[in-house]
């Protein structure tokens, strides 16, 4: 068990955020809202279907979650002016606002668990976890 692919994936997802959600704890996130905030970071708008694929989570989820998440003023739901039965979501500037710093701290602590590895393991690992996480899209 211990060697199977899943399990390693796993604890290594667990050792690379369990100090980060600390962070985002003491920020008033949980770890999808952060992903919704991440996602929407330095994009154009996104419909609720793309943002539950890009934060990894289910359509019903992701639509609950930005509406809390809108009415704490953190994102902002837009009609979509292609599509009138689309809704769109934005980060307002109080959800960039929040995120900015924790993605700073994302960066150096992700840059902190990779120093275990020397640089072209660093490239190699992030090519290959790309190339296996293609296949599921």
């Amino acid at each position: 068990m211990s060697e199977t692919l899943g399990y390693l994936l796993g604890r290594a997802n667990h050792a690379l955020y369990k100090d980060f959600d600390q962070q985002l704890r003491a920020a008033g996130l949980s770890m999808l809202e952060w992903r919704v905030l991440a996602a929407l970071h330095g994009s154009e708008p996104l419909t609720v279907s793309q943002l539950a694929h890009e934060v990894l989570s289910k359509q019903p989820t992701v639509t609950k979650l930005v509406q809390r998440m809108a009415d704490q003023g953190w994102v902002e739901l837009l009609a979509d002016p292609a599509d009138q039965r689309r809704t769109l979501v934005d980060a307002s500037p109080a959800g960039r606002k929040l995120a900015r710093p924790l993605l700073d701290k994302a960066r150096n602590h992700e840059a902190q668990m990779l120093r275990a590895l020397a640089a072209p393991e660093q490239a190699a690992l992030k090519k290959l976890l790309a190339k296996l996480a293609a296949r599921a899209a």
